[in-house]
């Protein structure tokens, strides 16, 4: 998908890196990759930084996934730029349901500079790809031999070659000495059987700060099919806030996250005006520990679907796994083992 991992010198050499090379030339700058034992089957799919990336080159992804799965193929490794990962991997996570795991991975260090890390995180994602233990896990993410569930992981480093973690879990395996070892397996969150197809429909990612009086949100619903409020700590917003998004989330639906990068919004610990208590009396919806972001495109996908609004609270609820009980949450089986319920029509 292009991004630093496939980045070269342009040839203005004032004007930096930029993604050049094709999925053989990376494979090919890969020590001991051919002597994995693993076929590898290469596509050039497309040639961006992770920025420029769109949701409908992702879901065009899922679809050539899915294709090379239905042609045999054990496994998927998509390379791409790190500035997206953890949402690419997450949007991958929800369409994508067949068993045959498919890896994200890229490069914090281009492979012009000094110790390149490209070329060992390529090797380590085509190991964990092809391991047995990865099956039925969805989408991971391998970065610096670690291995990380895509509904956990967050970039939290914008230069370290150990950038990603998943803050609230941690990675749920690593590779030792080249082996896969996973240390807990995580059961699949909600996802689509099918990838949706049209374009994605605009949902607004509104970051809420000190002294914020809410004029952005006075006319968000006339241009964005949905919201999703990043407030402080556990789900809080100044207080003149909470009328303008009650009356919002009569008309869309508003999906309440934290913006701190960890930690899930709470339920009913704070009842002061602007509480998370008070917003989700008003009818937005608990983002759990999903962080912004991930719930932005869980939205966006649910929109996609035509999915009611009591089906997007109920997916939700089963996305952010929030470890308080409530109606919504005894519909959902908490065992290890078991697939979450399926609220709603063609989603898991």
């Amino acid at each position: 998908m292009g991004g630093t991992i496939a980045m070269a010198q342009s040839e203005d050499t004032a004007e930096g890196v930029v993604p050049a090379l094709g999925g053989e030339q990376l494979v090919a700058a890969v020590s001991g990759l051919r002597d994995t034992g693993v076929e590898l089957v290469v596509h050039d799919f497309r040639q961006l930084p992770g920025a420029s990336l769109q949701v409908r080159d992702v879901l065009d992804l899922a679809v050539a996934i899915d294709d090379a799965v239905a042609d045999g193929a054990a496994g998927v490794v998509v390379t791409q730029g790190t500035d997206t990962i953890e949402e690419t991997a997450f949007l991958l996570d929800l369409v994508h349901r067949a068993d045959a795991p498919v890896v994200v991975t890229g490069a914090m260090r281009n492979p012009t500079m000094a110790g390149a890390d490209g070329p060992a995180n390529l090797l380590a994602a085509v190991r964990v790809a092809a391991s047995p233990l990865a099956r039925g896990l969805g989408c991971l993410v391998v970065m610096s031999d670690e291995i990380h569930a895509a509904r956990f992981v967050r970039k939290a480093h914008s230069m370290s070659t150990k950038a990603f973690a998943s803050p609230d879990f941690g990675p749920i395996g690593q590779l030792v000495e080249g082996t896969p070892c996973l240390l807990v397996r995580p059961h699949r969150g909600p996802g689509v059987h099918h990838v949706p197809v049209g374009t994605p429909p605009r949902v607004a990612l509104l970051t809420v700060a000190l002294g914020d009086d809410g004029e952005l949100l006075r006319s968000i619903d006339q241009r964005f099919a949905g919201l999703v409020v990043a407030a402080f700590g556990v789900g809080h917003v100044p207080a003149a806030l909470a009328p303008i998004l009650g009356d919002l989330a009569a008309r869309i639906p508003v999906v309440l996250a934290s913006r701190t990068g960890a930690g899930p919004v709470l339920r009913s610990t704070y009842g002061f005006a602007g509480s998370e208590r008070d917003l989700l009396d008003r009818g937005l919806i608990s983002a759990g520990f999903l962080d912004p972001f991930k719930a932005r495109l869980l939205l966006q996908l649910l929109l996609m679907v035509a999915a009611t609004p009591d089906e997007i609270a109920r997916t939700f609820d089963a996305a952010g796994r929030h470890c308080g009980e409530s109606s919504a949450d005894a519909q959902v089986d908490r065992s290890v083992d078991a697939q979450p319920a399926s609220p709603l029509r063609g989603i898991e």
